[in-house]
């Protein structure tokens, strides 16, 4: 059984600052806490069928190939060549503005894991909470990474650094 998951944040950013990050698609290290490298394999730079390899932290690493590409609104991407218990997983990344100068990131993935009943049970109970997490992580690394050219590195900054950034 498949899984979906949703989370969003509400930036004082406009929606074009936003893309113009999102849509370097080489560069996730610079917002996500959790990767190290995310260089392009193949000839496909951005778009669709663009391919990226992410490594994490641990030496571990996942491929990320984007299947579905809307010009300056976002991308879907096809997860592959991973170690996570995971059959199929792609993961949409958006953005839409809320005013010329707001606007509002969302992350949604949809997912199956590997081990009938009891993997169905590991995602709705781990995996989707910890996915959710890790969505809001990265869109706030994004976030501040936009308004301040700052590399993210291993955590987010405090909450006072965020301040007037992240909306309620």
């Amino acid at each position: 059984m498949a899984h979906h998951i949703k989370n969003s944040v509400k930036v004082n950013l406009s929606a074009a600052q936003i893309w113009q990050t999102m849509s370097d698609y080489a560069s996730v290290e610079k917002f996500a806490t959790t990767i190290t490298s995310s260089p392009i394999i193949g000839d496909i730079q951005s778009g669709l069928g663009a391919k990226r390899r992410c490594t994490f932290k641990d030496g571990s690493s996942i491929v990320e190939e984007i299947i579905e590409y809307k010009e300056g609104q976002g991308y879907t991407m096809a997860l592959s060549d991973h170690t996570m218990p995971l059959k199929s997983m792609q993961v949409t990344m958006s953005i839409k503005a809320i005013d010329a100068n707001r606007s509002e990131i969302f992350m949604t993935s949809d997912f199956v894991v590997k081990g009938g009943p009891l993997g169905w049970l590991m995602g709705t109970l781990l995996m989707g909470p910890m996915m959710k997490g890790v969505f809001k992580k990265l869109m706030t690394g994004l976030a501040y990474h936009v308004e301040t050219g700052e590399l993210i590195g291993e955590k987010l900054p405090s909450n006072d650094q965020l301040g007037k950034l992240i909306l309620n």
